[in-house]
């Protein structure tokens, strides 16, 4: 940040909900509005508000204050996240996992962060023209961003019982050990990051960008709908919006916001749908197009004693020498593991099994592997509703195999005595000397796995084609000027590592762009 003296408040944020709403129907007027408030839109916030913009924020969700979070994920889903946590691929077999509150996916993350590699700015130079992203270029971006939101490397004394099991297993499996960083300030070590961090520890953009934005001047409207990205004589001149009483469901105000910049942050689903109901920025056919997911699925291990794996960073270390489309495609993460998610990762069976398991709960731990999937699906707005059309593809399951292996090895020698698969079919491995039989045998089959994501990508790709392309090599669509993207949406190709970091450099960038040519 500036040396310019802000006042921020102490506690809370400034939003207007729909329950301060009085009128059924409001004008604004801003330089700019912003369409979500997670990493991408309330970065774009706060640096046009603090070059002197007067900007709108309009979030689809409610707004949480910290200290009404629940700390229970069950109970979160149906507050933060998107569709209540039911939000998945046409198949059903993927949970497509998305934070829907003031502060989107940053509320609700793990806090970890990765720079973008320089393999992807060199392949998104060679196949999409993007020479104007480098390694060097971004280099003082992201460090501002660390520095702002304290991405450091994880402390020995925030480490999870489960983690350092899993760092014994690694050393002994042979596989090289990364330490988690994360946009974390202090952290209570108390492992409910999915479920919003009541103590503000987590640096989400509920407690940093957006309260920094306010203070600028930015407005922020939560409850809020947007229903229409608008545009004249090819430029984008602002939105149509209902704010929807979160309590009833219902209609209690239309909104048209008049704004000669339009930026798009509502997230890689959203965002597209957007444009596509809009009828804006799609004549290279590429909107909703190139959606890719990170598919990821836990193996749970259990061991011979009670292991209480219940407190710690959520995310400690990870492994990803292998995470390279050429060296593997996947990359492997600790993770704690909250009771609902322990009760549908694995299927032990119903009844007294069942019981058994999530009796022995206690005595578990997880590992989780994530693939670099191809950019293979498509969102769409048909007839009325929203479609995510994505299947794991046949050479990306067995990166997703591979990486199985290797979790399965890594368990054993942590000490597992037993390993359950994410199958939807009761799937266990006893003994090391089977994992390579059991895994091998695992086909690419719908409905059959329990995958999860938490980084849907692609969809408005960046390129400096404007046939292949939705957005130029400066976050303004092709087609419709003023109209930028400056969410996940944007990544030419899935990156393999958890994308956030990626998001909040590239909208700064992005505002870089859009400061410089005004």
């Amino acid at each position: 940040m500036n040396k310019q003296v802000i006042k921020i408040q102490k506690q809370g944020l400034k939003v207007t909900q729909a329950s301060d709403v009085k009128d059924s129907r409001l004008t604004l007027k801003a330089d700019a509005v912003v369409i979500g408030s997670g990493a991408g839109g309330a970065i774009a916030a706060y640096e046009l508000a603090k070059a002197g913009k007067k900007v709108i924020v309009l979030e689809a969700g409610p707004y949480v204050p910290s200290e009404k979070f629940p700390e229970m994920l069950a109970v979160a889903m149906g507050t933060l996240y998107q569709d209540h946590g039911g939000q998945s691929n046409t198949n059903g077999d993927i949970a497509i996992l998305q934070g829907a509150c003031v502060g989107g996916s940053t509320v609700v993350n793990a806090a970890l962060c990765f720079r973008t590699p320089d393999y992807y700015f060199k392949k998104w130079g060679k196949e999409f023209g993007l020479t104007n992203l480098t390694s060097a270029k971004m280099k003082p971006i992201f460090e501002k961003i660390e520095r702002n939101l304290h991405i450091s490397t994880v402390k020995p004394n925030e480490t999870s019982v489960g983690a350092e099991l899993i760092a014994i297993g690694m050393k002994k499996a042979g596989f090289p050990l990364g330490k988690a960083r994360r946009n974390i300030k202090d952290c209570a070590i108390t492992g409910f990051c999915f479920s919003g961090c009541t103590s503000d520890r987590k640096q989400s953009m509920l407690v940093t960008y957006l309260p920094w934005a306010v203070a600028h001047g930015a407005t922020i409207y939560a409850d809020t709908r947007v229903t229409e990205v608008l545009s004249s004589d090819g430029k984008a001149s602002g939105v149509r919006a209902e704010i929807i009483d979160p309590a009833t469901g219902q209609k209690k105000a239309d909104v048209l916001v008049e704004a000669a910049m339009v930026i798009m942050a509502a997230g890689p689903i959203q965002t597209p749908l957007l444009l596509q109901k809009s009828g804006l920025a799609n004549s290279s056919g590429q909107v909703g197009k190139n959606f890719a997911c990170h598919p990821s699925i836990s193996v749970t291990a259990e061991f011979p004693y009670e292991v209480n794996d219940f407190h710690g960073a959520t995310h400690s270390l990870y492994m990803d020498q292998n995470t390279l489309p050429e060296k593997g495609g996947y990359i492997l993460l600790n993770a704690i593991q909250e009771p609902v998610e322990a009760s549908f990762s694995a299927e032990p069976g119903t009844g007294k099994p069942y019981v058994a398991y999530m009796t022995g709960y206690k005595n578990t731990i997880r590992l989780i592997s994530l693939i670099h999937d191809k950019n293979v699906g498509e969102v769409k707005w048909k007839n009325g509703q929203k479609e995510i059309i994505y299947s794991v593809d046949d050479e990306d399951f067995e990166a997703m195999k591979k990486g199985l292996i290797a979790t399965a090895q890594i368990l054993f020698a942590s000490g597992a005595k037993k390993l359950y698969l994410p199958t939807s079919h009761i799937s266990s491995i006893d003994r090391v000397e089977d994992v390579d039989k059991v895994i091998g045998a695992l086909k690419n089959e719908p409905a059959r796995y329990k995958y999860t994501s938490f980084h849907p990508q692609g969809t408005c790709r960046m390129g400096r084609d404007p046939k292949k392309s939705v957005v130029n090599p400066y976050g303004e669509t092709h087609d419709v000027k003023n109209l930028f993207v400056v969410d996940a949406s944007l990544l030419p190709t899935s990156i393999g590592y958890n994308p956030s970091e990626t998001v909040y450099a590239l909208s700064h960038y992005v505002c870089e762009q859009i400061l410089k040519k005004a």
